[in-house]
């Protein structure tokens, strides 16, 4: 199994200025002085060993997509403005273009998670089949208005790929493409839905969009036994614990120290903070990740967690 991210920002689209690209390039100029870079390899090593990854990289941009791989056909969460990336990519591949099978899973229809389907290549294409799956009844009606006249030049109906939407149980563990799906109401403004998804012994979580209030501290919490054992836990930690439980609470997002807990308690494996606050720059999201780990050593240090901050362009293996 593989997890590949596409989109990883919450709430909207954003992208580096020219200021900040201009400093990231005079950051890395002023590490390299009195290095020896006199060939392309040393280059290369320099950057890849010495240079944070605020500098030498960048966190992304696009909003909410990620591709689980290891099934049958293409496995979706969320169609954020990722999607279109993971569009161009499948059309450049080998099967580019060549009638596939893509099933996504919608945590829910805010605009941030579904506004890069317009540009997805495959909807377009006859002979594409897409499978759209949720627990919202109403998410046709959204994909069907966001390209309404008023909005966008296209229209849903002219999308000529077969695309079918199915509303799922959340009661109910549900066979599909290769995988144990599994699903869970979570709070957030309209309601969201978690995903776990297992197959041959590997469990993959995909919990974005989950504000988690004092009730998660209690033994019986549901989403301890919906993260339970899970060898990857993709998280939402939009914010702070000071914004969590400060300016931002009710605003249905949860916190990095707050992941931490509740993956420690649940014996996740990995964790892998999503849902960037769009507001923070690599440099700020770098602090971010770092003072999650410390938090970690701190609270449980006797705990194999690995922590991870998405970005787009990850590639994770289990």
């Amino acid at each position: 199994m593989y997890i590949n991210f596409w989109g990883t920002r919450g709430s909207l689209p954003t992208s580096a200025t020219t200021r900040q690209i201009r400093e990231k390039i005079f950051r890395a100029i002023r590490a390299s002085r009195s290095r020896d870079l006199a060939t392309d390899e040393k280059i290369g090593a320099f950057i890849d060993r010495e240079l944070p990854f605020s500098v030498r990289g960048s966190y992304g941009g696009n909003t909410s997509c990620v591709e689980i791989g290891g099934g049958e056909g293409f496995i979706l969460c969320d169609a954020g403005t990722g999607i279109r990336d993971f569009g161009h990519a499948f059309m450049r591949s080998e099967k580019g273009g060549s009638p596939a099978v893509f099933h996504l899973f919608l945590s829910h229809p805010h605009w941030d998670h579904i506004q890069g389907f317009p540009f997805f290549v495959p909807a377009y294409l006859p002979g594409q089949e897409i499978h759209i799956y949720g627990g919202h009844a109403a998410m046709e009606k959204a994909f069907v208005n966001q390209q309404a006249a008023l909005s966008f030049p296209v229209p849903f109906r002219a999308l000529k790929a077969d695309i079918r939407f199915h509303t799922l149980d959340p009661e109910q563990p549900h066979e599909i493409a290769g995988f144990t799906v599994r699903m869970l109401r979570q709070n957030h403004p309209g309601g969201s839905y978690g995903y776990s998804f297992i197959r041959e012994g590997r469990k993959i979580v995909y919990s974005t969009d989950m504000e988690h209030g004092e009730e998660a501290g209690n033994e019986d919490y549901p989403f301890l036994d919906f993260f339970r054992d899970a060898d990857l836990l993709i998280f939402d930690a939009q914010y702070s614990l000071a914004d969590a439980i400060g300016p931002k609470e009710t605003w249905g997002h949860s916190s990095n120290l707050l992941g931490v807990e509740l993956a420690v308690r649940a014996g996740v494996k990995r964790l892998c903070l999503f849902h960037s606050e769009p507001t923070l720059d690599d440099e700020a999201l770098d602090r971010f990740l770092a003072e999650t780990r410390d938090y970690l050593r701190i609270h449980s240090p006797a705990s194999p967690l690995v922590i991870d901050l998405a970005y787009d362009g990850l590639e994770i293996a289990l």
